[in-house]
């Protein structure tokens, strides 16, 4: 039996205008198995949204922490929610 979860996850630091929602969406992507979204909220914060395997999506997560090379994260959060298996694959969303 697989340990399905789902993480919302908030970044917040230098992610705009440096590549992180593309980053973001490619690692969800080869991980394999992720489901959600991932988008800006405002001038300096990341949210995003994956469900799937457990290590997944703590890979996920890690890879958020650190961003790609031009960004800077400055503080993280993660709320485990419960999973619904309302999306059908890993995408970026418009702003907020």
């Amino acid at each position: 039996m697989t340990d399905l979860v789902r993480a919302h996850v908030h970044v917040k630091g230098r992610v705009q205008g440096v590549g992180f929602r593309a980053h973001v969406e490619y690692h969800a992507r080869q991980l394999g198995g992720l489901t959600g979204w991932v988008r800006n909220i405002g001038y300096d914060t990341v949210e995003a949204i994956a469900e799937g395997e457990r290590e997944n999506v703590e890979r996920l997560i890690e890879t958020m922490k650190q961003g790609p090379s031009m960004s800077r994260v400055d503080e993280s959060t993660v709320e485990w929610e419960n999973v619904t298996g309302e999306f059908q694959e890993f995408e970026t969303r418009r702003s907020l």
